[in-house]
């Protein structure tokens, strides 16, 4: 009898261990308490206050996969999302287990910089699931190399899985700035490339006919100041179920400065384009229409003119790389930017990590776009930061916030927790 009760009890504290490894892992959590992130947005700020909803909160639950950055998960028709990435490696086996990152680890497959005379390197990734916990991250081989030059690296943008076929962007940054002392790295924006296209969920590729010395917009630095530097797609839903006229659209950032920092996560201005996704369409620069202001009735106006596009947003100095989703919940596109603020170094020491992340609501994506919250200081350093609408809630109200951070040091302990240089999952609401 006693020896039953023992095994029993074993049997018993055993089930609770595993019910609870997940909660464990050093990448996954639930914290007990909700926060909430102080507000300190900056004085002189010229977007107005969301009217609507005033406050964040955060559950404390979040996830971590990956050893690598650059996520902008794209949920195709077959269910899963499909993402690229870069500078980094997916670990082999227990892929939802997070390790500090090593440059000198084996696994090390995917760096987008020119080194040492070999191409840049760009990857992606499956995403399967449905639980932001409960994740499944799938490497898809080969990663695909393409010579950034005359720059010095060729990092993912825009992209987009649509009926089956995937559009993967890319662009350019150098270090060939008027000053490297902003303190977040490849202070130089290049352009813009263009896309590549596979049609077997990026198995295979066909190369984009453009090239970083001929761009898809012509943008050229040494010209003018980058304006479509870093575009992303303006998350729909599922293969793109809520585009309102079947356009895909895509913001970036940019500036009209040739003084301002302009880069991979500073800039200016926000603006935003269009187009038909198609095999035809996404390497042609006459099917885009960019946007040019609004006209005395208050309408959009599209123009297939480069020259006359206008900025959707503008704050100098505050502004960087921006996505941007729509909330069919909540029946509002939800803007992310996150904007690099310069880091004052004393040897190999960062003295001030800071990268600052702002959410905006709107109606219509042509605005008014409005603020809902700024979080200075957040990750401290968080980028790339999403909101993939396959996590969205049926009420609009709870979604998860993607991000990688703290690039400078990988040992960093995060603010909010949960905060690494992976694909950093945390779920949120709004109030």
């Amino acid at each position: 009898m006693k020896r039953n009760i023992y095994l029993l009890v074993v049997g018993i504290l055993i089930s609770l261990i595993q019910l609870n490894a997940q909660d464990l892992r050093p990448g996954f959590c639930n914290l007990k308490d909700p926060f909430k992130w102080a507000d300190n947005t900056p004085e002189g700020c010229p977007i107005p206050r969301s009217q609507e909803y005033s406050e964040i909160v955060f559950s404390g639950r979040y996830a971590n996969y990956t050893n690598a950055d650059t996520w902008y998960p794209s949920w195709a028709e077959d269910d899963c999302m499909y993402s690229p990435w870069t500078d980094g490696y997916l670990l082999r086996g227990n892929e939802s287990t997070y390790v500090p990152f090593d440059w000198q680890h084996p696994d090390y497959p995917c760096n987008s910089l020119d080194f040492m005379g070999r191409k840049a390197a760009t990857a992606q990734a499956k995403i399967i699931g449905n639980d932001p916990m409960n994740l499944t991250i799938e490497n898809i081989e080969p990663r695909v190399e393409g010579s950034p030059a005359p720059y010095g690296g060729r990092y993912p943008a825009g992209s987009l899985v649509y009926n089956g076929i995937w559009y993967y962007g890319t662009y350019c940054l150098t270090n060939n700035a008027k000053s490297n002392c902003n303190g977040v790295g490849w202070p130089g924006f290049g352009p813009f490339v263009g896309f590549r296209i596979s049609k077997d969920y990026g198995k295979t590729w066909e190369e984009s006919p453009c090239t970083p010395e001929n761009p898809i917009f012509g943008e050229n630095p040494d010209i003018a100041p980058i304006k479509i530097g870093a575009p992303h797609f303006v998350d729909f839903g599922k293969n793109m179920q809520y585009s309102p006229d079947g356009y895909a659209y895509m913001t970036a950032h940019g500036s009209t400065d040739p003084d301002a920092w302009n880069n991979w996560i500073q800039g200016d201005q926000i603006y935003l384009i269009r187009v038909k996704p198609s095999e035809k369409t996404m390497n042609d620069p006459k099917a885009y229409e960019f946007y040019g202001g609004k006209d005395k009735k208050g309408k959009p106006i599209w123009t297939k003119d480069f020259k006359k596009i206008k900025p959707l947003l503008e704050w100098p100095g505050y502004l960087g790389c921006v996505t941007a989703t729509y909330n069919p919940g909540l029946k509002k596109y939800l803007m992310c930017i996150s904007r690099g603020h310069r880091n004052f170094m004393w040897k190999q020491y960062y003295l001030d990590n800071r990268y600052d992340t702002m959410i905006l609501e709107a109606d219509e994506l042509d605005g008014e776009w409005r603020l809902l919250k700024y979080m200075d200081r957040f990750g401290p350093v968080a980028y790339f930061v999403n909101i993939p609408s396959k996590f969205i809630s049926e009420d609009g109200k709870t979604m998860w916030l993607s991000y990688s951070a703290n690039w400078q040091d990988k040992n960093m302990n995060g603010n909010p927790q949960g905060s690494h240089y992976t694909f950093s999952l945390h779920e949120f609401s709004v109030e």
